[in-house]
């Protein structure tokens, strides 16, 4: 897949194509859906698919200090964006006058003079231009001005990862909420894959080494979405290794913390992972952030994390997501997680 950054990437003699376009923020089931059309529209097109997003998020300039918490690296978006089998991943700079463009030149300049888009799939709650003036309705009007075909697909939904959660509409956002709550379970089942944070890993207070349980911290860039404070079993990935963790996300109030952290302990493994770049995906949630009065009951529940973390992710053994799962894994998650 080739990955252009801005438009002045778009090679000369660049012919016709199909296009998709959105932030696709973690890349989730709705958002494969889009790809999915696309690049199938493509091949029997016989044209290159081209998925088209912005950086920094458009909230970022439109509403400064509101940036949504990041569910993906941009990294990480072109690696999943080329395992769905797109040929381009166009990363715009989102600008102060791309901002303020009004729908019928943000159409123009972008699919037309730089894309030559014969056909743009989206999804039906789009918008676009200066003040989110354009919509699908606007978007197919302008293809046929300008050329191309509009195709508006609905948003996927389902009833969430166990029937229990009503209708829910795949969406960044409702992701968002998932991972904040530590719904990690539910966060999965939209994303089509566990949730994962990347980082390096640094130096800590080493209190875990002192206990018996040596964790990694694990550094991540700013505003990654990190699930609610608490215990989770997940996976520790460094390399092309994937290795089962007990992870703590919280400020460790039993040592009077006040830094909100990340750290991961790695079953079975005693290595010195500083300054790795690592990946960290979350399965389920053992319990909440607790305080204990002194360090032997601490000791005592990390024992008992450390089985359930055994427990659960000996059940789904390598899977990438809820839906990968062996029968009986789900059943394994502890009662009242997610």
């Amino acid at each position: 897949m080739q990955r252009w950054r801005g438009l002045e990437a778009v090679p000369p003699g660049w012919g016709r194509c199909v296009v998709t376009i959105g932030v696709f923020d973690g890349v989730h089931r709705g958002h494969r859906m889009l790809i999915d059309r696309a690049v199938r529209r493509a091949r029997e097109r016989g044209l290159p698919a081209v998925v088209v997003t912005f950086d920094p998020h458009p909230a970022e300039l439109i509403r400064p200090g509101t940036h949504p918490a990041r569910l993906s690296t941009l990294d990480r978006r072109a690696e999943l964006i080329a395992d769905a089998g797109a040929d381009v991943f166009c990363v715009i700079p989102f600008t102060e006058q791309l901002s303020t463009m009004e729908p019928a030149g943000f159409a123009h300049e972008i699919l037309v003079d730089r894309l030559h888009a014969a056909e743009v799939v989206v999804g039906s709650n789009f918008t676009f231009g200066h003040r989110a003036a354009g919509d699908v309705t606007v978007l197919a009007e302008l293809g046929r001005r300008f050329g191309f075909t509009t195709e508006a697909l609905d948003l996927m939904s389902d009833d969430g990862a166990d029937g229990s959660l009503g209708s829910v509409t795949f969406s960044s956002t409702y992701i968002r909420s998932c991972i904040d709550a530590g719904a990690v379970r539910d966060a999965a089942h939209a994303l089509g894959r566990w949730h994962r944070v990347d980082g390096v890993i640094v130096h800590g207070h080493k209190r875990g080494r002192d206990l018996g349980f040596p964790t990694a911290n694990v550094a991540c860039p700013p505003y990654t979405a990190i699930p609610a404070d608490g215990v989770y079993a997940g996976w520790f990935g460094i390399g092309d290794r994937r290795l089962k963790a007990a992870i703590s996300v919280g400020t460790n109030p039993t040592f009077a913390g006040r830094v909100r952290t990340v750290e991961a302990y790695v079953l079975d493994v005693d290595e010195d992972f500083y300054g790795h770049e690592v990946r960290v995906e979350f399965v389920a949630r053992l319990r909440g952030q607790e305080h204990y009065d002194g360090v032997e009951p601490l000791i005592a529940q990390m024992h008992r994390d450390v089985d359930r973390t055994r427990e659960i992710l000996t059940a789904s053994g390598s899977a990438s997501g809820p839906d990968d799962e062996p029968d009986g894994a789900a059943r394994a998650l502890p009662d009242g997680s997610d």
